[in-house]
């Protein structure tokens, strides 16, 4: 009875390490198609990136190769002197007057009898 119990314990086991070696193998064929889907993936995106590349550049070959006449001739240049000279307007430019206003002129008249141009600072102006 004793080598009944001790077959049919080992039996047990050995079931379970059966089990978990499926277990272990499905886990390892799931890895191994994530990255074999991985793979394919990566390989799909690098063939069209670069299919991308020779339509990108048989374009820019088309385009110079036509295009030679649509691009313009002049190309932008400046020189010292498009800065320094004074620039004269074709008309006079509009200045519109400041509101008109009796009580405010006759302050500032009271006020002031020209521009103070003297920028420090006064007791009067604080």
């Amino acid at each position: 009875m004793a080598t009944e119990e001790r077959n049919h314990v080992s039996n047990g086991e050995g079931d379970r390490e059966e089990q978990e070696d499926e277990k272990m193998e499905q886990f390892f064929a799931l890895l191994r198609s994530f990255r074999e889907a991985r793979d394919k993936r990566k390989h799909e995106l690098r063939l069209r990136d670069h299919e991308e590349d020779i339509n990108k550049k048989m374009k820019k070959s088309k385009a110079s190769k036509l295009g030679n006449d649509e691009r313009s001739s002049w190309v932008p240049r400046f020189e010292w002197e498009d800065f320094t000279s004074e620039f004269e307007f074709p008309r006079p430019l509009v200045v519109f007057p400041t509101p008109y206003n009796k009580k405010e002129d006759q302050k500032n008249q009271e006020d002031d009898d020209g521009l103070d141009l003297n920028l420090t600072l006064s007791s009067a102006s604080l």
